[in-house]
């Protein structure tokens, strides 16, 4: 890769804004850090100047930089505002787009105060969940609309692979992708390589674990934190006992708790660095106490837990295609059977759809191991295997559809 332009937009995120533009509710842009959720808000401003807003009827700040917060307080965001507006063309809207907005404390009442004033639009950003917790909620009580941004999906990453010059065969940079994952700011590289990769996804990590998880928990044993993640991510795909891990970090002389792990973990998820997908009883099955499994929300930052581990392509493609369904939005399940799993049970309104995850189907035992749990479930929902094979495609006499998972992602089937 060569560092020859500075930004590629991503239109699905552009037509969206702008079908939020001039809507009453605050637009919340959330989504782990370095996804793109400020370039997305730059490309906006952008947009607007281009239609023929006039900029002094803009307001953009950033609020932090390089994950560090910018010693801005509410009261002197105040008063950048109230300078901005008296210098904006009354006749014509003004637009306020504040990017990493939970680093100003007391965020939330500029906020609330700028949601009231007569022909103003408002956009933030941010990488905790929690700002949009109890405070804001109750400060706002729905006058906001969420806009989740992730990592590249696959679509978007050839296309940023177009603009940058650098154009692969499908085959090739769908490997690149599954190890090095859709973080963009990959694209600064002048060459992908995996100690180049380490380094950019290793500042991601040390900055969502000291400022989105250890800050705000206040933690001292951010080394314990660490190795939670490692674990976490080296594992992602197997059921997750809360006890075991206590169990196997006390043996290694990490005394800890229960309550702890699930802290730390909760603050994972606010952070938008990890998600669960909970087990749900099917076909009469009773799950009394659901375990959970945990998918990284980018394949780069789970391989960089696992230093680039080779044979590991089922579970990165289990990835991929969780982080693909929350994507589409869906809600994800484990599906548990008396006999067997269904890897994704996801539901999306009334829509509701089963998915097995595999390397290959080609083998008998592995065919039948994927289609029995599916073969098992008495509804008339869709049922699919994902595969990466390029034969023995298609539906199966039982009505199972068997495809290939790049057609999938990037919606040829």
């Amino acid at each position: 890769m060569t560092e020859r332009i500075t930004r590629v937009d991503r239109p699905s995120y552009q037509e969206l804004l702008e079908s939020l533009r001039d809507t009453p509710q605050i637009k919340v842009l959330q989504g782990v850090r370095r996804c793109g959720k400020s370039t997305i808000l730059s490309a906006f401003r952008d947009r607007l100047v281009a239609e023929g807003v006039p900029e002094r009827n803009i307001f953009f700040k950033r609020l932090d930089e390089f994950g560090l917060p910018l010693a801005t307080s509410a009261e002197e965001l105040v008063c950048e505002l109230e300078e901005a507006f008296d210098r904006a063309d009354p006749q014509t809207p003004s637009y306020v787009l504040l990017d990493e907005i939970q680093e100003v404390e007391g965020w939330e009442r500029v906020v609330r105060s700028l949601h009231t004033r007569p022909a103003t639009d408002v956009y933030v950003t941010g990488s905790n969940a929690h700002m949009l917790s109890s405070d804001l909620a109750t400060l706002l009580s729905g006058r906001y609309v969420s806009v989740p941004v992730h990592p590249l999906s696959f679509s978007e990453y050839l296309s940023f692979l177009e603009a940058y010059g650098e154009p692969s065969a499908e085959d090739a940079a769908f490997a690149d992708y599954l190890r090095f994952g859709g973080m963009p700011g990959l694209f600064a590289l002048r060459e992908l390589t995996q100690e180049g990769a380490a380094r950019e996804l290793s500042a991601i990590m040390d900055t969502v674990v000291l400022n989105d998880v250890a800050r705000r928990l206040n933690l001292r044993d951010v080394a314990l934190l660490q190795r939670l993640i490692a674990y976490l991510f080296s594992t992602s795909g197997n059921l997750f006992s809360t006890n075991k891990v206590v169990g196997a970090l006390t043996s290694m002389g990490r005394r800890t708790s229960s309550e702890t792990i699930d802290n730390y973990i909760n603050a994972l998820e606010q952070a938008f660095i990890v998600r669960e997908a909970s087990q749900t009883g099917l076909q009469g099955k009773t799950v009394l106490a659901p375990l959970r499994k945990f998918y990284p929300v980018d394949l780069g930052l789970r391989n960089l837990a696992t230093r680039f581990r080779a044979g590991d392509t089922g579970f990165q493609l289990e990835n991929l295609v969780f982080n693909e369904l929350i994507r589409r939005g869906y809600h994800i399940e484990v599906g548990a059977l008396r006999t067997g799993e269904v890897d994704f049970v996801a539901t999306r309104a009334d829509e509701r759809l089963y998915v097995q995850v595999t390397e290959t189907m080609l083998g008998e035992k592995t065919r039948e191991r994927e289609l029995t749990p599916l073969l098992a479930i008495r509804d008339a929902f869709p049922k699919m295997v994902l595969t990466l094979d390029r034969l023995g495609l298609g539906v199966t006499e039982e009505g199972i559809r068997v495809a290939n998972t790049i057609d999938w992602v990037l919606g040829r089937e």
